[in-house]
């Protein structure tokens, strides 16, 4: 990598950090400065608020992981700046959390896209309900043909009973209550309302790869 003073000042400040106290410190500058432009390129690839914030909360995570890998990869260029290079890298990731929510297209022998839309259904259901007694009420349609809605019941109730109580609270405040980050932040004392999105993301992806575990979720082509 090219030296640090060629970097912009707050990716400077964060590669550079001599602790992890300044290494935190260097971390929020950098967000300050950038999260406005990771936002917009998120918000391009469509959704609604929390489908963005989910997206965006993958993407700090990502980006923040193994010592900021992604960001220590960017190479100084006089053609140009790092904004459009960032741009590119979170468009990137977007794209990489859309297809680990709903998976890739995968053609049924009928020429229609069953899989990807059995994914879907299920993985909305989970991020935007976290109900377990809806998931009894899915009219009999399963994310493969071997597998029945009580079995999807069964799975993700016990995947549920295996978080702690201060989880299982958040899902249900969350999910179930339909309260906005904001409110959930308050009442259980997150930092702010990010702090519960964050959360909430793991946790559905923590059930996903129980569901997998289990053989619910489909196999990636």
């Amino acid at each position: 990598m090219a030296p640090t003073g060629e970097l912009p000042p707050e990716l400077a400040h964060l590669l550079d950090a001599p602790d992890a106290p300044s290494e935190e410190r260097a971390w929020k500058e950098f967000l300050e400065t950038h999260s406005r432009l990771i936002l917009h390129t998120l918000h391009r690839l469509g959704g609604d608020h929390d489908t963005v914030m989910d997206r965006y909360a993958y993407v700090i995570e990502q980006l923040r992981r193994d010592r900021h890998h992604r960001l220590r990869t960017y190479t100084p260029s006089q053609r140009s700046k790092f904004t459009t290079w960032l741009v590119v890298v979170v468009h990137r990731l977007g794209l990489d959390h859309h297809r680990r929510r709903y998976g890739s297209p995968n053609t049924s022998v009928n020429g229609h896209h069953d899989t990807r839309a059995a994914r879907k259904r299920l993985v909305d259901l989970l991020a935007e309900q976290v109900d377990v007694e809806s998931l009894a009420e899915m009219n009999g349609q399963a994310p493969d043909s071997g597998i029945r809605s009580d079995d999807l019941h069964r799975a993700l109730t016990t995947a549920l009973e295996r978080l702690n109580t201060r989880d299982r609270l958040l899902l249900r405040l969350r999910f179930e209550l339909d309260l906005p980050a904001r409110k959930v932040a308050d009442l259980m004392g997150y930092p702010t309302p990010f702090h519960v999105y964050r959360r909430c993301t793991r946790l559905c992806g923590t059930l996903r790869n129980e569901l997998a575990r289990s053989g619910i979720e489909d196999e990636e082509p």
